[in-house]
């Protein structure tokens, strides 16, 4: 029997370099969510607004216990993506005014419009919106130190191109905090499970997948999760 052939240490070397440069994620070219973004390709802001922002909401009246949750303070840049009429965008500036800045992020360009409206009324001047897409958050490399997505992760189309975007544009040491809908019978509402794709479970799963390490998880609401994330 012949010995097995010997492979000279050069080709052991191209082999771990190309295990190394194989995607953090997999790839992810059909959308998870098909047409769950369809209501706001353009819709009324000043309508939304009294729906996003009413009093019987969870995390509306929970919204000074989630943004403490967030840990912010002079100094750190954050990023409010899915933004939606800006209501965590404008207690996330004033929380790291005056030098550091809030990006709000957005699909939905009536939504960056009213936000921009509401900031100038209010004399908040360290507010950037940000035209994102379905795939990209579109904010440059290293730039945030805080990233908050309250329920929106449950509008991704496609999460590991959206997380890798996040993870890209977040500087070590950064925090991620999600917001979002049970999954669970005898918990969620019966509508929870047609609109939201993933539970808390698959969430995590996914955005550890993306490079981030699961901290916490506060325990807020009954019927919404607020998990936390580091970027190490």
């Amino acid at each position: 029997m012949n010995p097995p052939p010997r492979f000279p240490a050069i080709f052991y070397l191209g082999l771990i370099f190309s295990l190394l440069a194989l995607p953090r994620l997999p790839a992810q070219d059909e959308s998870l969510s098909p047409n769950v973004n369809k209501p706001y390709k353009n819709p009324n802001a000043e309508k939304t607004a009294k729906s996003y922002e009413r009093e019987n909401r969870d995390v509306v009246q929970n919204k000074d216990k989630i943004v403490a949750a967030c840990q912010l303070k002079p100094g750190l840049d954050v990023a409010d993506i899915g933004a939606g009429t800006g209501l965590f965008t404008r207690p996330f500036a004033a929380k790291v005014a005056p030098d550091s800045k809030v990006y709000a992020v957005e699909i939905t360009k009536p939504f960056l419009e009213y936000i921009e409206k509401t900031c100038k009324e209010q004399g908040i001047k360290n507010v950037e919106g940000v035209f994102s897409t379905p795939t990209s958050a579109k904010l440059p490399a290293e730039s945030i130190d805080v990233a908050f997505i309250c329920d929106t992760y449950h509008h991704f189309e496609y999460p590991y191109k959206m997380l890798d975007s996040i993870f890209t544009a977040m500087r070590p040491g950064g925090r991620l905090i999600i917001v979002d809908y049970e999954r669970e019978e005898g918990i969620s509402p019966k509508w929870v499970f047609g609109h939201v794709r993933a539970d808390k479970k698959t969430v995590i799963e996914e955005v550890t997948k993306a490079g981030f390490t699961f901290v916490d998880e506060v325990d807020l609401m009954k019927i919404q999760y607020v998990i936390r994330f580091v970027k190490k």
